[in-house]
C-alpha cells in the first residue's frame, strides 16, 4: 500500500527555502518523494542548497526572487509552473523578525516585518492558489509561530508576534473559503528552533527560551520538518484551518 505520508509525484514550492527551517522543509519534502522548488533572494545561496540537494539525490529547482515584490511573486509562480506543470504544495516559510519594544519600533521595522511575514505570504498564496483552484486540489502550509499565540520573553517583538497571529487567522479564513476548491490551508507554529534567526545559544535567553520549555531544550530544524510533510500529505486529508503547534510544550504552561 502507498503510505498516506508519501509525496510521490507531487510538486512543492518552499519560500525562504535556502536556509534554516525552509531548507529543512525542502529536504524533508524531497525525501518524501516531492519535486521541490526553493525560492530565495540570494542566487548564490540557492545554488549552494541545490548542490547540497543534488549530492543527496534530489534535483531542486531554484527561483531567485524577492517575494515582497508583486512582479517577482508572479515570476516565481510562472517559473515553478513551467518547471513542474502544476504546484501541489506551497510552503510559505519566508519571514523576518525584529526585536524591539513597542515604543521604539519604527515604521520601517513594522513594515519590513508585515511586508514579508503577511503581505508577501498573502500574495504568494493568491498567485499559487489560483493554479490550485484550477486543478481542484492543493495543500498550503503557512509557517506561523508560537509567537502568534503567546508573548515571548525576555525580548520584546510586538511586530513579529502580531504578524504571526495574522498568519494564523489568515490560514483559518482561507481554509474555510477555499475548501470548496479542494485546497487545504494549515499553519505550523514552531517554538524555539536553532536557526540563523533564533540565537537559542545566547546565555541571556537560556532562562526563558530553554528552561521555560517543558522539554527543557530547543528544537533542530530537522525535528520540525516532518510536521510540514504531514500537513502537505494525504495523511492530513481531513485537516484544514488548523494551527499545528510544535514547541516542546511551551504554550501548554
Amino acid at each position: 500500500m502507498t503510505s498516506p505520508f508519501s509525496l510521490d509525484d507531487r510538486t512543492a514550492v518552499v519560500t525562504g527555502g535556502n536556509q534554516g527551517l525552509g531548507k529543512a522543509f525542502a529536504f524533508a519534502l524531497a525525501e518524501a518523494g516531492a519535486r521541490v522548488a526553493i525560492v530565495g533572494r540570494s542566487a548564490e545561496r540557492n545554488a549552494a542548497v541545490a548542490a547540497e540537494a543534488a549530492a543527496a539525490g534530489h534535483a531542486f529547482v531554484t527561483v531567485t526572487a524577492d517575494i515582497t515584490d508583486d512582479a517577482q511573486v508572479a515570476r516565481m509562480t510562472d517559473e515553478a509552473m513551467t518547471a513542474f506543470g502544476r504546484i501541489d504544495v506551497l510552503v510559505n516559510n519566508a519571514g523576518t523578525c525584529v526585536h524591539n519594544e513597542a515604543f521604539a519600533v519604527t515604521d520601517d521595522e513594522w513594515s519590513s516585518v508585515f511586508d514579508l511575514n503577511v503581505r508577501a505570504l498573502w500574495k504568494a498564496t493568491i498567485a499559487v492558489g489560483a493554479h490550485m483552484r484550477d486543478a481542484g486540489a492543493g495543500s498550503i502550509v503557512n509557517i506561523g509561530s508560537m509567537s502568534g499565540i503567546i508573548v515571548n520573553r525576555p525580548q520584546w517583538q510586538p511586530a513579529y508576534n502580531a504578524s504571526k497571529a495574522a498568519v494564523h487567522h489568515l490560514t483559518k479564513s482561507l481554509a474555510v473559503e477555499w475548501a470548496q476548491y479542494g485546497i487545504r490551508v494549515n499553519a505550523l507554529a514552531p517554538g524555539y528552533v536553532k536557526t540563523e534567526m533564533a540565537p537559542v545559544d545566547r546565555p541571556e535567553f537560556q532562562r526563558y527560551w530553554v528552561e521555560d520549555t517543558p522539554q527543557r531544550r530547543f528544537a533542530l530544524p530537522e525535528e520540525i520538518a516532518p510536521s510540514v510533510v504531514f500537513l502537505a500529505s494525504d495523511a492530513a486529508s481531513f485537516i484544514t484551518g488548523s494551527v499545528l503547534v510544535a514547541d516542546g510544550g511551551y504554550t501548554a504552561v
